[in-house]
């Protein structure tokens, strides 16, 4: 098991930053630092991602003229636009958190969940 564990780094790597963000997302109280938490969850699913569409010894999926070397011989461009979609989604969805947190900041006047909620 152990021996998994090192070959598959990447995929260790981003199970680990996936519950770093976690517990950053349950164990603060600033919404800030929430915020941090969740991109720190996507990114290591966009890590997970990658690692998952790539293949040693394959090339990119790009056709040059009428050489054809068949579809075992290419990476799988899926999990590539998944991630960038991804990104994109990922941004705007803290761009919004930001904006929200700006709005509860002018409002309550602080960004400590605990003053206000108990």
């Amino acid at each position: 098991m152990i021996f998994a564990l090192f070959v598959n780094y990447y995929e260790t790597i981003s199970v680990i930053l996936f519950g770093v963000g976690f517990a950053i997302m349950l164990l603060h109280r600033n919404l800030i630092r929430k915020i941090i938490g969740m991109n720190i969850m996507d990114v290591s699913i966009f890590m997970y991602l990658a690692t998952k569409g790539y293949i040693t010894g394959r090339e990119v999926p790009i056709v040059e003229g009428n050489i054809h070397l068949g579809v075992e011989h290419y990476i799988n461009p899926l999990p590539g636009g998944l991630v960038l979609t991804g990104i994109v989604v990922s941004v705007c969805m803290t761009a919004f958190a930001l904006s929200l947190v700006k709005l509860y900041y002018e409002k309550y006047g602080t960004l400590d969940l605990d003053e206000d909620l108990f």
